[in-house]
């Protein structure tokens, strides 16, 4: 087998050899994979996200890193990522590292602790709790979807799947009850929120040329889309990724039955980086077709990721032509349901999404 053929290699694992190589089950989520999967060495890296829309029109983001994911060559070295749009529209965002030995996790549960820090929580109840820099924030998350990932939940990359990237959407969505603080101001309020699980063994800027992930929720609909482009050395292979639920209920998730678009593309002024004004999942199953629109109406980061990184790294990374940029948007999503060509359902609501591009932009 040629090296060129070996590269090119890279799907969404979910044949019975996948299932019994991670130790899980198809059907049977268990809380032992919300725990810590990897064990800090050089090359690994994790996360544990929650976002939440709040009544009170505020909008929360809380991640808890093992190691940032542009520097995983280094020990652990735990860090909070806290962005955080008030209700007037302005933003509060804060990145914030702390001390390796203040940081503990279960394998057998989310349990995580980052100095004083919390996000522990069973596939179901969570409590999300922490202070970084003026920004304090105490979340309960009740999931109202259950756990669910697509098929093994892992992205293997090469010919025997030897790197990946995992992932575990532990509550796809949730009710929120939440008291936050910044600039000296303390609200308290519910909202919708979402958690999940990110970790793998290999650099993600190595393995992935971009991606989309987004969720929302309207009338009795909540749905996580994702799309993902593998890098060029993968042959910039696709692996769609679609959960859409209805009154808590899955009715949708096989990816071989998606079609994604990209509308109204332009290119952003801070990163570079092309754009999809519009993203659209089309899924279709037989009579039946669900539409799933993204619009967008306002960015709320735009970040170059060399940017981030700090000291000799920083001269390295610019010196490499890294130039990987990160996107979140806020808008509109719209939820469809046709049958043939009438269309018998149509749902709309406020939606957070993002666009993760490592790579250098395509022409």
């Amino acid at each position: 087998m040629s090296r060129n053929q070996i590269a090119t290699s890279a799907r969404t694992a979910g044949t019975p050899e996948d299932y019994a190589r991670f130790g899980i089950e198809e059907q049977a989520i268990k809380p032992w994979e919300d725990g810590l999967r990897t064990d800090g060495s050089a090359g690994t890296y994790e996360w544990w996200y929650f976002d939440a829309h709040l009544d009170d029109g505020a909008k929360l983001v809380v991640v808890f890193f093992t190691k940032e994911f542009s520097d995983i060559n280094r020990p652990v070295t735990p860090a909070i990522r806290i962005d955080l749009t008030l209700p007037d529209g302005s933003q509060e965002d804060r990145l914030v590292e702390f001390d390796p030995r203040t940081f503990t996790a279960s394998t057998e549960g989310c349990d995580v602790r980052i100095g004083d820090n919390v996000f522990t929580g069973d596939l179901h109840t969570y409590t999300i709790r922490g202070d970084a820099e003026g920004i304090s924030f105490d979340v309960t998350l009740t999931g109202q979807v259950p756990a669910w990932r697509p098929q093994t939940g892992h992205f293997v990359f090469g010919e025997q799947g030897e790197e990946y990237f995992a992932w575990l959407p532990s509550v796809p969505q949730g009710h929120v009850e939440a008291t936050y603080s910044a600039n000296g101001r303390t609200s308290t309020t519910t909202g919708v929120g979402y958690h999940d699980h990110n970790w793998g063994n290999a650099p993600m800027l190595k393995l992935m040329h971009h991606w989309y992930w987004a969720r929302g929720a309207a009338g009795p609909y909540s749905v996580i889309a994702s799309y993902i482009t593998a890098e060029k050395a993968y042959g910039y292979a696709e692996m769609p990724i679609f959960m859409l639920a209805r009154d808590g209920k899955l009715v949708a998730d096989d990816s071989n039955k998606i079609t994604f678009e990209e509308l109204g593309s332009y290119t952003d002024s801070v990163t570079g980086k092309p754009v999809g004004n519009v993203t659209r999942y089309t899924y279709t199953d037989g009579d039946e077709r669900y539409l799933v629109t993204w619009t967008r109406h306002t960015d709320i980061a735009a970040t170059r990721m060399a940017d981030d990184i700090k000291g000799p790294k920083k001269v390295a990374a610019k010196l490499a032509g890294f130039d990987g940029a990160y996107l979140r948007f806020t808008g509109e999503v719209r939820i469809e349901r046709y049958q043939g060509e009438k269309r018998v359902e149509d749902y709309t609501d406020e939606a957070l999404w993002e666009l993760m591009y490592f790579g250098k932009a395509r022409t």
